[in-house]
């Protein structure tokens, strides 16, 4: 199983990216997939994620209204959408893959990890 995230890099403040992680599942569908980040010095976070169909979604607060999740079924891929960055958005963003129907926030739950991509956004 391979999660292969892309489309990080380095952005101005109020700049927009998006990040896109294709996964090597064998039946995508059974997966909640979420996106994760790590800030130097800080813990990894939930940032958004997305059930089975793309009819659920989940932000916390610090990026909803800014960032969307969707998934393409068809293509085995799941997007980030990020709008209105901000520096503190600055961080290495992890997609994951969680084998159940509940989109879940904890680290823990998630069964499969991509390598990290970088999004750094400049004041």
């Amino acid at each position: 199983v391979q999660l292969q995230a892309s489309g990080g890099g380095l952005v101005q403040a109020g700049g927009s990216l998006r990040l896109s992680c294709a996964a090597s599942l064998r039946t995508f569908t059974l997966y909640v997939m979420g996106w994760f980040r790590q800030a130097p010095g800080k813990e990894r976070e939930f940032v958004a994620g997305i059930n089975w169909s793309g009819g659920t979604t989940y932000y916390p607060d610090s990026v909803k209204g800014r960032f969307t999740i969707s998934r393409d079924n068809a293509k085995n891929t799941v997007y980030l959408q990020m709008n209105s960055l901000k520096p503190e958005d600055t961080a290495v963003y992890y997609c994951a893959a969680d084998k159940t129907a509940v989109i879940r926030t904890t680290i823990t739950s998630y069964h499969y990890w991509g390598q990290g991509t970088l999004v750094t956004v400049s004041s």
